[in-house]
């Protein structure tokens, strides 16, 4: 199954380059040291915003989990990195109550 409504999912330039591209942020700089290795950082954000958008609308989902707040998503998938290398990442989408947009939570090496 894909991601529902996923021609709509949405990854907020601001959530790359604030949490998971920034070095100082408490929980993102961990991840950061990880996409910047590959070859990304805030000046072409642009480009792994639209690796992650592509996962979203050419995976399937590996896993949904209910919530109060709605439903989140898994979905796992390649991206092409800036050094010329392919690298699975896993990414985290969710679906509010009464939404039927998907908006980007994290991503993550698998």
């Amino acid at each position: 199954m894909k991601l529902p409504n996923s021609e709509r999912a949405y990854v907020p330039k601001q959530k790359l380059t604030e949490y998971l591209l920034s070095e100082t942020h408490a929980v993102g700089k961990f991840k950061a040291r990880f996409f910047r290795k590959l070859g990304f950082g805030e000046a072409n954000a642009h480009l792994l915003q639209k690796e992650i958008i592509n996962i979203a609308r050419s995976q399937e989902i590996k896993e949904s989990i209910p919530s109060n707040y709605g439903t989140k998503y898994i979905v796992d998938g390649d991206i092409k990195t800036t050094i010329g290398e392919s690298v699975k990442i896993r990414t985290v989408w969710i679906i509010e109550k009464d939404q039927t947009q998907p908006n980007f939570i994290t991503a993550y090496p698998v």
